[in-house]
């Protein structure tokens, strides 16, 4: 059953506009009558009927509220540092479908990549579809939200006090990220992971005095996109998210 995020809480009756009512409309072809799931974006969702298509606008009563379990049970914000190309777009897909909560772009030191700001305008607006698109296509109850690009000390000041921080490092020095997961009790995580060039030795001591548990995946180097998903994989994994029911 196709899925449609709605801004506000669900309510009786319900009305979609926009890019959504179009596609119902216009692609979808559906009519007064057919099904569709609609969720509010906080983890509520619920199966309405439509009842009514207009030009850019469809109406639909809700006809029954659907039982939770979409979201993981740990809010995992991925701070990636921005990547070359369109990569930060997969990133940004495929973080969504693994359970991320919020991705916030990195504006590191040995970022290759630098846009101004109605670049980063732009890209944010592209970004914040991608995610919209991709937690439709999975099922999720949310759409998580991608972040205004910041530097990694910005990303630092804004991180709640009960946020575990794991900062991805190449370098010596590193923990094993399982391990890290195994002995914390948080429900809300922080990854950083840097872009091609990784971490400055200036950044990953920034992170460090804030408290961040510097983080090593194995025995090789992985890309920054392999880097981001794998690790954001093992965290809903051992936190009992992937491969649970």
């Amino acid at each position: 059953m196709r899925r449609f995020f709605i801004p506000g809480k669900l309510s009786d009756r319900l009305t979609i506009t926009g890019s959504d009512a179009r596609h119902i409309g216009r692609v979808l072809r559906l009519g007064p009558g057919a099904e569709i799931v609609v969720a509010d974006g906080t983890g509520s969702a619920a199966r309405a009927e439509i009842t009514a298509v207009e030009a850019g606008v469809v109406h639909a009563a809700v006809r029954e509220v659907l039982a939770g379990g979409h979201e993981p049970p740990v809010a995992v914000t991925l701070a990636q540092g921005l990547p070359k190309g369109d990569k930060f777009e997969y990133i940004v897909q495929k973080a969504v479908e693994l359970g991320a909560a919020a991705i916030w772009p990195l504006a590191c030191e040995n970022c290759t990549v630098r846009y101004d700001a109605a670049k980063q305008g732009s890209r944010r607006e592209r970004w914040q579809k991608i995610a919209a698109e991709a937690a439709k296509q999975c099922g999720r109850d949310a759409v998580p939200a991608v972040a205004p690009v910041r530097a990694p000390a910005a990303a630092l000041a804004e991180a709640g006090a009960e946020t575990e921080l794991i900062m991805l490092y190449e370098g010596r020095g590193g923990e094993p990220l399982r391990e890290i997961l195994a002995g914390s009790g948080a429900s809300s995580y922080l990854l950083f992971i840097g872009p091609e060039g990784g971490f400055s030795p200036a950044e990953v001591e920034l992170c460090r005095a804030r408290g961040a548990r510097v983080a090593t995946l194995g025995p090789r180097i992985l890309r920054t996109e392999t880097a981001a998903l794998a690790a954001l994989a093992i965290v809903m994994y051992e936190k009992g998210d992937l491969g649970s029911l």
